[in-house]
């Protein structure tokens, strides 16, 4: 049985992201005779989605509806999920202000997108638009499914949730595939056997509970046996020296490198892996551009239907979920924490990131009980910035910036607070609107 329903792509000239969606969304027999709208306020990239989309759709003979607009009002019309993951341009030289003129001014922030000055800056830009986004959708399509990609995650979805606390939303994060890719590895065993729990903050989250389903036994122990010979020998990482050394101190292992748990803790500069971070960071910026390249490279030569292939993302199996009632387990969402019932230890003024149950009521967060107190310390700290950065970003306040960054544990000083804020204003300034 079919579900037709109308999806918006927001986005969708981000040509990984769109055309990774699209080819998911083309792979389903649920979603068959569904409404794909592609909408960016880019129409030349736009366009080239468009134009692959359009190409696969003939190749599969999918029985699918393709439209496009770069009106958003147009595109939200009778939308039922909406699936976004925008930024602001020029995505790659304002992040790497983001990382390097707080580092210039003294700071030792690590990546300079989710956490410290740079997630500060990154959410004054983005969150403004993404809440222009949220209230089209609150008057044109209120019933809809609003599904954020767009980072700073937890920092975007809590601003979601404070200025339309009606909206139904969830944030989706690909970092919790590190169990599914590399820990099987480590335990020598598949994935299909491991059952666990994790979760925390969006980049900052850990292993909670993992065993083996044929025996029930523990799985943790073999992790703490085993995750330092395994992850010093991977042949891909972005950093693992915090990882092990929050293995090692607390007991729970990071799912996330140092590149993103490394963002929010004032002292990670003093145990990650700084070599493993920019390569992980170069490999990702060189990654996209030749992404880029060949798509265009193929559009032109007439062969753009091949550039749109599923991608591992969790929107499109969601969207099934809940047009079938199936059930279906998620292992990681971002939700809020209504009345502390998704951990325990945690202001409910936050979103966090855990597993979910799905059925034809929506998104429903699964209990994590109480957070180890350890961690739930380097937690909080995270949730009273976070608080001030949402405040600031919806206002557009240039004091509760500046009051935001001094809060920021990552920031050493108020001088070097105002030293930063100054100057990210003066070279942002077509970007960033702060009063």
């Amino acid at each position: 049985m079919s579900y037709a329903k109308k999806i918006v792509l927001v986005g969708a000239g981000s040509l990984q992201f769109g055309l990774g969606t699209v080819g998911r969304i083309l792979k389903s027999k649920i979603l068959e005779g569904s409404t794909i709208m592609l909408h960016d306020i880019n129409a030349e990239n736009l366009n080239l989605a468009t134009e692959a989309c359009k190409s696969a759709i003939q190749a599969q003979e999918a029985n699918f509806v393709l439209e496009s607009t770069v009106d958003r009002k147009e595109a939200l019309k009778g939308a039922d999920f909406i699936i976004s993951s925008i930024e602001v341009a020029p995505r790659f030289e304002l992040w790497d202000q983001d990382l390097n003129i707080p580092r210039e001014l003294g700071n030792k922030q690590m990546m300079g997108e989710n956490g410290g000055p740079g997630g500060l800056f990154h959410a004054l830009r983005i969150i403004p638009p993404i809440l222009e986004i949220c209230g089209d959708v609150m008057d044109i399509c209120p019933n809809a499914l609003f599904i954020n990609f767009s980072n700073p995650m937890s920092r975007i979805c809590l601003a979601i949730h404070r200025k339309y606390p009606k909206l139904k939303f969830v944030g989706l994060c690909h970092e919790i595939g590190f169990v599914k890719e590399f820990v099987p590895k480590m335990l020598d065993t598949p994935f299909e056997n491991l059952e666990f729990k994790a979760g925390g903050l969006n980049h900052f989250g850990v292993i909670l509970e993992i065993k083996y389903k044929d025996t029930g036994k523990d799985a943790y122990p073999d992790i703490r046996a085993k995750a330092k010979e395994f992850l010093q020998n991977m042949p891909i990482h972005d950093g693992i020296g915090l990882q092990l050394f929050m293995l090692e101190t607390y007991g729970y292992l990071p799912y996330t490198g140092d590149s993103h748990y490394g963002e929010y803790i004032h002292w990670a500069w003093d145990q990650a892996d700084e070599e493993g971070i920019n390569m992980f960071r170069d490999a990702y910026f060189e990654m996209t551009a030749a992404e880029g390249r060949k798509v265009r490279r193929l559009i032109r030569k007439g062969k753009s239907a091949r550039l749109v292939k599923a991608d591992d993302e969790e929107a499109i199996p969601i969207i099934e979920a809940i047009v079938t009632d199936a059930k279906y387990m998620n292992n990681s969402v971002n939700l809020p924490n209504t009345n502390r019932a998704i951990i325990s230890n945690l202001s409910e003024d936050l979103v966090v990131e855990c597993p979910a149950m799905i059925d034809k009521d929506g998104i429903h967060g699964i209990p994590l009980g109480e957070y180890p107190k350890g961690l739930a310390a380097l937690l909080r700290y995270q949730g009273s910035v976070q608080d001030l950065v949402v405040e600031a970003a919806i206002h557009q306040s240039k004091d509760l910036a500046f009051q935001a960054l001094i809060a920021d544990p990552c920031v050493e000083s108020p001088t070097q607070a105002r030293a930063i804020l100054d100057k990210m204003l003066e070279v942002q300034k077509d970007v960033l609107h702060l009063k």
